[in-house]
């Protein structure tokens, strides 16, 4: 396999797994060969042990970094500070691209950014959805609710109303407040529970400030 046949095979996918060009009866070893020898001559982005992206110019379609996050990690999805960024929840830009799995947490360095997965327990994971986050990509990505929430219960003090300010919460309007509290009773955390009801409150003295303008 020559570079114009990886190129043929990859198209447009913005990642790749290794598997993807081992059709046809080619040699495992080989397309390993080449893909190590591509990497090191900076043509392709080795994401991890299997995965890898086209870098430029070579690149067609540029990976959205929550695609990116799933495909690193099966069985997660995109929470926290991401998400809530994403949903323009937060102003801050964060470099970390953030999520959670049931597995353990570990944290990928890659040419493409910086991925942090956070461990949940399996009773807590869910509260998600299948997005399209860029053309032609989708990835899952926590509701607005649960990413608060996420977040809130993998924060030491996650529930103080001083760590909450400093989120800066801001377009309030996006959150169910119903949707909230729901969620948060459902984990039977107190936890959760007070810090859904001071974001409730919050989105509500917000809206009655928004009224009398």
């Amino acid at each position: 396999m020559d570079f114009e046949q990886l190129l043929a095979i990859v198209g447009d996918e913005p990642v790749f797994e290794t598997g993807l060009l081992l059709a046809g009866g080619v040699h495992t070893q080989h397309v390993q060969r080449q893909l190590s020898r591509w990497t090191q001559a900076g043509r392709v982005h080795q994401l991890r042990r299997g995965l890898y992206a086209l870098a430029p110019p070579y690149q067609k379609v540029k990976p959205h970094p929550f695609l990116v996050a799933n495909r690193l990690v099966r069985g997660s999805y995109v929470s926290c500070q991401s998400a809530l960024a994403y949903y323009g929840l937060i102003p801050e830009y964060l470099p970390v691209t953030t999520s959670v799995t049931t597995a353990r947490p570990r944290c990928w360095q890659t040419p493409l950014g910086v991925y942090e997965f956070n461990h949940l327990q399996v009773n807590l994971f869910g509260g998600f959805q299948h997005i399209e986050v860029a053309t032609r990509q989708h990835a899952f990505v926590a509701t607005p609710e649960k990413a608060l929430l996420d977040l809130v219960y993998l924060r030491p003090g996650g529930d103080s109303p001083a760590y909450l300010g400093e989120l800066r919460l801001q377009n309030l309007e996006q959150l169910n407040p119903e949707r909230v509290l729901d969620l948060a009773a459902q984990t039977q955390r107190p936890k959760l529970q007070r810090a859904a009801e001071w974001v409730v409150n919050l989105a509500h003295s917000e809206e009655a400030a928004y009224e009398t303008l």
